[in-house]
């Protein structure tokens, strides 16, 4: 590999944007290829650009309403390059997404307009559709720590190696081409292994072209059903995994939001799903991101989980 040159590249933002308050939104941000610095309020990733090169950049907040991106690449970056990353980077932290009617939304109501104040409500997600599959997938039925565990090996293990220390996320032809006793064994994936591997393949193989879902002119009922479709992938997967395409018309309930939800209203007393549903019907098509900012608001005003 060639000598690694730095290039910053200045990313504009939005009036409604806040940079910590995104990287922050969920667990995304703890998960590799990502990482957080807290010291230097940053976010790392390498990513795999279009040309299948690699480069690992650096983000954080700069002046007048801009991102820079340290960019580590062996040699000069074209323009292109600098263009794909840009465009990775803006999927990644939500500011190709118009959130206006959302905070249009939350001025409605008094409980909900510190959303707005503190430029709250993105959602990190990967650069690609095929890597927060993966990553939910990876959520469903066991600990965070697990998860942590799971995605740090699949990386570990199969991901492609830039300047001799950081990995990139394994593409799904990587993922297709192993056995499920490696998942299993190695990766600790434990029964989500043979859905992994059936999925790596479908989307490898041109079934489930789930890139396109971002942009889909779908319903969101016809997206959840194709996400269903996915094994490994149930009401709670594919409800989250919509709100990391734009739609929030699912509260996408685990065992977490639940606890939450039970001790802010009911004294942590249960009460069923049905019951939780019917609270947020009153939002509409905004229904899950008003669910999920109300269960994590103390992850804005205290100190962050992740």
């Amino acid at each position: 590999m060639n000598a690694l040159k730095t290039t910053t590249i200045s990313l504009y933002t939005t009036q409604d944007f806040n940079f910590w308050h995104t990287v922050n939104s969920h667990g995304w941000c703890s998960l590799l290829p990502f990482s957080i610095d807290k010291e230097q309020r940053s976010i790392n990733r390498l990513l795999t650009l279009d040309d299948n090169s690699l480069a690992y950049c650096r983000i954080k907040c700069g002046s007048n309403s801009s991102l820079n991106i340290q960019v580590s690449y062996p040699g000069k970056l074209s323009t292109s390059q600098c263009s794909d990353i840009k465009h990775q980077i803006a999927s990644c932290l939500r500011l190709t997404e118009d959130y206006s009617k959302f905070y249009r939304e939350v001025k409605r109501y008094p409980r909900y307009r510190w959303i707005g104040k503190i430029k709250a409500g993105r959602m990190l997600r990967a650069p690609s559709v095929f890597e927060d599959i993966v990553k939910m997938i990876c959520t469903t039925n066991c600990s965070w720590s697990l998860t942590e565990i799971m995605i740090e090996n699949l990386v570990g293990e199969l991901g492609r190696t830039f300047n001799n220390s950081q990995k990139s996320f394994p593409s799904p032809e990587i993922l297709a081409g192993i056995t499920e006793q490696f998942l299993r064994k190695t990766v600790r994936a434990g029964y989500r292994s043979p859905f992994l591997l059936e999925f790596a393949e479908n989307a490898a193989n041109g079934k489930f072209y789930v890139e396109s879902w971002r942009s889909s002119e779908l319903s969101t009922d016809v997206l959840f059903k194709n996400l269903r479709s996915i094994k490994g992938v149930g009401d709670y997967s594919a409800a989250n995994i919509l709100k990391l395409l734009g739609r929030y018309d699912y509260l996408g309930l685990d065992s977490w939001v639940r606890s939450k939800y039970y001790k802010l209203y009911h004294s942590g007393r249960k009460v069923t799903d049905r019951t939780i549903e019917l609270k947020y019907k009153l939002y509409g098509k905004w229904r899950g991101l008003f669910f999920w900012m109300e269960m994590t608001k103390d992850w804005y005003f205290h100190k962050s989980p992740f």
